[in-house]
C-alpha cells in the first residue's frame, strides 16, 4: 500500500541528492558513485556499543559515529530472518516470503508471506547494484534460504562466503543439531578446518580478500554480516581477558552506568526515562550465582571487542585502496538484545567453560535488558527493546554536519531507497524511502510517516510520535507518545481510544495488504 508512495518519494530524493552531489564540487562527481559497505550485527543491544552508550571497547565503530550520523530513532523487524530480507529487498518481510524464521532444508513450504525463503520476484539489493555497474560481494550469515537455489550467488551477489544457515558454534559446525547448518564458499559447501578457526574472524578475513581483491574501476557494495553477538556465547581468551572483572558489579548498575552515558553523550534526554528492571528478574544483589553470570557478560563483550577489531581491518582496507572517503558504510543491528535461554538444546559441555569451545550457553534475560538500555522487552518483541538499532552512517564525500545524531526515524526497509539513490540505480518497488536527504542536509528531517511490524503475533504502527504495539502474550493493544515517552512506560490506550481506533484499522489494513496472519 506504501509502494506508489515510496517510489514517488525515492524520484524526489534523488533528484535532490543529484542536485546536492553537484553543488559539492570537485569532492564528488556524478559519475562516481559511492562505494557501499552494510555491516549488520547479530542480536546487539541498542547500548552495547561505546557510540550509543556502552562500556565495551569499540573505537572502530565509535570512530565511525563520530565522523558521521547517528540516528536515535532507527528500526529493523525485530528478528533475524525479516530483517535481513528487509534490508536485501526495501520491502517489508511478509511481502518477500519471510514473514517468520528460514525455512528447515529438507521442508516443502507453501509459497507466500510464511514460505521461509526470500522470494524469487524480490529484487535484491546485490541485483540491483550489479545492474548499476557494482561488484557485489557479501561474507557472513545468509538466513534467508536453505537450499541452494536461494543461496547469495542466485540472488545478485558475484561473491560469497560464509554462514547459510542461523545460529551456530564460532568454532566449528556441529553436525549433530536438530537442525542443519551449513556454510558455503560461492556455490559450494565449506566446512570450517578442526582447529584454528573463529567465526567472526573468518567473516572479516574473506571481507577484506574480496575488497583486496576488487579491481579498480567499478564501484563496489560489500554486505558483511557478523553472527557476533548471538549465542553461543564463544570468544577468543585474550579478548576474555579484558573484560575478566568488570561485570563483577552486576545488571543493575551497569544499566545506570549505560543510562548516565547516554545522557551525557546528548544520544538522549530526560524524557527517556530509563525503564524499571522486570519484576521477573532478580535483583543482581540477590543473585546467587553472580560469577557465572559475570562471566557470560565478559564473553559477550568481548564478542562484540572482536567484531569492532574486524570492522577496524576493513575500513585499513578501504583507507589503503583510497576508497574510504567515498565508501558509503552502514551499521546496524538485526534486533535488540536477546534475552532467549539456549538449554533446552542440550548442546552445552558442562566440563568446559562459557566461552571455550564445546560450551554453548546465552546471556540471558537480566543481561538482555543492560543491553537494551534505557529501553524495553527485547528480540522478537517489537517494544522498542526489540526493534531499536544504533543505526551508523559513515561517508566523508556525502555527509553533512559529521558528528551529529538525527531526530529522524528509519527503519531497515529504507536502505535499498537510499543506496539505489546514491547508485543511480532503477529501482523496483519497495516500501521504504530514501534518507539521502537526511544525510546530506544537517538540517533535514523526514517528515511524519507511518511504519508497521508483526512477528509471531507481536504487532505495531508507528505513525509520527503515536505508536501502537501489541504483545503477542495479551494480545491488547498499548498506545505511546513516543515524543514525551520513548521508553513506553505509559500507556495512553484508556485516554486516547479514537487514535487507537485508526492505527489498529491502519495496521489491520497493511496486515491484509501483505498476508500477514497472527503465528
Amino acid at each position: 500500500m506504501l509502494c506508489c508512495h515510496a517510489r514517488s518519494v525515492s524520484r524526489v530524493a534523488r533528484l535532490a541528492s543529484l542536485l546536492w552531489l553537484t553543488s559539492l564540487g570537485g569532492c564528488v562527481r556524478n559519475d562516481a558513485p559511492p562505494n557501499i559497505v552494510v555491516i549488520l550485527a547479530d542480536d546487539l543491544g541498542y547500548s552495547d556499543i561505546g557510540a550509543y552508550g556502552g562500556e565495551i571497547h569499540t573505537p572502530n565503530l565509535d570512530s565511525l559515529a563520530y565522523g558521521g550520523v547517528r540516528f536515535r530513532q532507527f528500526y529493523n523487524a525485530g528478528r533475524c530472518c525479516p530483517t535481513r530480507a528487509a534490508l536485501l529487498t526495501g520491502r517489508y518481510p511478509h511481502a518477500v516470503g519471510m514473514g517468520r524464521m528460514v525455512s528447515a532444508l529438507n521442508s516443502s513450504p507453501e509459497s507466500g508471506p510464511y514460505q521461509g525463503y526470500l522470494s524469487e520476484q524480490a529484487e535484491t539489493l546485490a541485483e540491483m547494484l550489479r545492474t548499476a555497474g557494482y561488484k557485489t560481494y557479501m561474507s557472513g550469515k545468509w538466513h534467508v534460504g536453505e537450499k541452494p537455489e536461494h543461496w547469495p550467488r542466485q540472488r545478485g551477489f558475484d561473491r560469497y562466503f560464509g554462514l547459510i544457515s542461523g545460529a551456530s558454534s564460532y568454532f566449528e559446525i556441529i553436525r549433530d543439531q536438530p537442525r542443519v547448518r551449513q556454510m558455503a564458499l560461492d556455490d559450494e559447501p565449506w566446512m570450517p578446518p578442526d582447529s584454528g578457526f573463529y567465526m567472526t574472524d573468518a567473516f572479516t578475513d574473506w571481507a577484506v580478500a574480496y575488497l583486496k581483491g576488487h579491481q579498480v574501476g567499478s564501484p563496489f557494495f560489500l554486505y558483511l554480516a557478523y553472527t557476533a553477538p548471538h549465542w553461543p556465547l564463544h570468544a577468543l581468551p585474550e579478548d576474555i581477558a579484558k573484560y575478566a572483572d568488570r561485570y563483577d558489579a552486576g545488571w543493575d548498575v551497569l544499566r545506570d552506568e549505560r543510562y548516565a552515558r547516554q545522557l551525557a553523550l546528548g544520544l538522549i534526554d530526560s524524557s527517556w526515562v530509563l525503564s524499571p528492571r522486570p519484576p521477573n528478574l532478580p535483583a543482581w544483589d540477590d543473585e546467587p550465582d553472580q560469577a557465572n553470570w559475570a562471566r557470560r557478560m565478559a564473553v559477550y563483550a568481548a564478542m562484540v571487542d572482536r567484531m569492532d577489531q574486524g570492522i577496524g581491518r576493513v575500513v585499513d582496507i578501504l583507507r589503503s585502496m583510497n576508497a574510504l572517503d567515498n565508501t558509503l558504510i552502514v551499521f546496524l543491528s538485526d534486533n535488540g538484545g536477546c534475552a532467549e535461554s539456549v538449554d533446552g538444546r542440550n548442546l552445552h559441555d558442562p566440563t568446559t567453560r562459557v566461552g571455550d569451545r564445546g560450551s554453548y550457553q546465552a546471556y540471558g534475560e537480566a543481561w538482555a535488558n543492560a543491553s537494551n538500555t534505557p529501553l524495553r522487552l527485547y528480540k522478537q518483541w517489537v517494544h522498542e527493546g526489540g526493534i531499536a538499532t544504533p543505526f551508523i552512517v559513515h561517508w566523508p564525500h556525502g555527509i553533512a554536519g559529521p558528528g551529529r545524531i538525527t531526530d529522524s526515524p528509519g527503519h531497515v526497509i529504507d536502505l535499498m531507497a537510499t543506496i539505489g539513490d546514491l547508485a543511480g540505480a532503477n529501482m523496483e518497488t519497495m516500501d521504504g524511502q530514501s534518507l539521502v536527504p537526511v544525510l546530506s542536509d544537517a538540517s533535514a528531517a523526514i517528515p511524519d510517516r507511518t511504519l508497521y511490524w508483526e512477528h509471531i503475533g507481536n504487532r505495531a504502527i508507528r505513525r509520527g510520535d503515536w505508536k501502537l504495539v501489541s504483545d503477542r502474550r495479551t494480545g491488547e493493544w498499548e498506545l505511546f507518545n513516543l515524543a514525551t515517552d520513548p521508553t513506553e512506560l505509559h500507556d495512553l490506550a484508556t485516554r486516547h481510544p479514537d487514535m487507537v481506533h485508526r492505527l489498529a484499522e491502519a495496521w489491520q489494513t497493511w496486515a491484509d495488504s501483505i498476508g500477514v496472519h497472527e503465528r
